[in-house]
C-alpha cells in the first residue's frame, strides 16, 4: 500500500467536531446536478476533480484573492444560500468568513476539508496563538487527505453516485502521488545549504517540512499581521549573512514588503534577486496551467528551484 493510499484511508476515520455533511432533512439530490460553493481555488479544484459531471462548482475567491482578509459580499451570501453543499478549507484560513459559514452550516451541509487531516500532522507555530497553520495544500500528501474527505462528503450527500466519486478520487489521488514525487525530485536538485524559501508571509511551512527547505516569511502565517522596520532589517541581515540568492513574491500578497527587504539587503552590500512569483493562498488564472492545483504546485517548485540555483 502506497503512502497516498494510507493517507486516503486516514480520512475515513471520524474526527471530533467534523460531523457528516448530510443533515437528516437534506432532500435527495439523485438525478440533479449538485450546486457546490467552494471558498478557495484549491478547494474548488478538489471538488471538481472528485465530483466530475455531477457537480456544478462556484468558487468565491478567484486568482489573486487573499482568503485571510476576504469578506463576503451580498452576492456571495446569495450564492451560499443557493448551494446544496459548501466546501471550505478551514483551520481559520477563511478567518473573516468564519461566522458566515457557521450560520450557513445550520441550514445546509458544509465541510471543512482540511480538518480531516490528523492534528498530529498539523503545524502549530507559537506566533499563530495556538491555532494550526492552515496552508496544508503545499504538502501534497496532506492535501490528498483533504481530497479523500471531499470524496467521503459527496458519497454521504449523494450515495447513488458513490462509485463515480470513488473512481474519480482514486484517479486524482494517483495524479497527486506523481506530483508529490515530482516536487521531491526537483527539491533534491538544490544543495541543502541553499534550500531557503523567503516570501512575504509564512505560507510555505508545510512545503518546507515535507521537502526539506528552511522557510522564512516576513509577515507571519496570516497576511492580516503587519511587518515592521525591525522585521525587514532582521530578515535582510539573515539574507546577507547567508548569501541567499533569491527571495520570492506572492501572487495574492503585495510585493511592497519584499521590495523593502531587497533594498535593505542591498544596503548591506549584497544583491538578492527576486526569484519569481509564487502562488500561495490563491491559484492562477482559469485556463492557465497554474489555474489548477497540480499546475500551481509544479509552477511553485520549478520557480523556487530555478531561483535558488541562480
Amino acid at each position: 500500500m502506497t503512502k497516498f493510499a494510507i493517507a486516503a484511508l486516514l480520512a475515513l476515520v471520524p474526527l471530533a467536531g467534523c460531523g457528516p455533511v448530510a443533515a437528516t432533512t437534506q432532500p435527495s439530490l439523485a438525478g440533479e446536478t449538485i450546486a457546490v460553493v467552494a471558498t478557495t481555488g484549491m478547494v474548488a479544484d478538489a471538488v471538481e476533480h472528485v465530483g466530475g459531471g455531477r457537480v456544478d462548482v462556484e468558487g468565491l475567491m478567484g486568482p489573486g484573492i487573499d482568503p485571510h482578509l476576504y469578506k463576503a459580499s451580498e452576492g456571495d451570501l446569495r450564492r451560499l444560500e443557493r448551494a446544496d453543499v459548501i466546501f471550505y478549507s478551514g483551520l481559520h484560513l477563511e478567518a473573516k468568513l468564519a461566522d458566515v459559514l457557521e450560520r450557513i452550516g445550520d441550514q445546509r451541509p458544509t465541510r471543512a476539508i482540511a480538518t480531516a487531516i490528523p492534528t498530529s500532522r498539523l503545524l502549530s507555530p507559537a506566533e499563530f496563538e495556538g491555532q494550526h497553520d492552515p496552508h496544508v495544500w503545499f504538502d501534497v500528501e496532506l492535501w490528498s487527505v483533504a481530497v479523500a474527505d471531499v470524496r467521503d462528503a459527496l458519497v454521504e450527500l449523494d450515495p447513488g453516485s458513490a462509485d463515480l466519486y470513488r473512481a474519480n478520487a482514486a484517479s486524482y489521488l494517483e495524479e497527486l502521488e506523481e506530483l508529490d514525487t515530482y516536487v521531491a525530485e526537483q527539491a533534491a536538485r538544490v544543495p541543502r545549504e541553499r534550500r531557503v524559501v523567503i516570501t512575504a508571509h509564512d505560507a510555505f511551512n508545510y512545503f518546507g517540512k515535507a521537502y526539506g527547505f528552511e522557510v522564512r516569511g516576513l509577515q507571519g502565517i496570516s497576511t492580516a499581521s503587519e511587518a515592521g522596520a525591525g522585521d525587514v532589517q532582521g530578515l535582510a541581515r539573515f539574507i546577507a549573512e547567508r548569501e541567499i540568492p533569491a527571495i520570492f513574491v506572492e501572487s495574492s500578497v503585495s510585493s511592497r514588503t519584499i521590495d523593502a527587504v531587497r533594498e535593505a539587503v542591498r544596503a548591506r552590500g549584497f544583491d538578492v534577486e527576486v526569484g519569481g512569483s509564487l502562488f500561495s493562498d490563491a491559484m492562477g488564472d482559469e485556463g492557465t496551467p497554474e489555474g489548477s492545483y497540480v499546475g500551481m504546485v509544479r509552477h511553485n517548485v520549478d520557480t523556487i528551484v530555478a531561483g535558488l540555483l541562480g
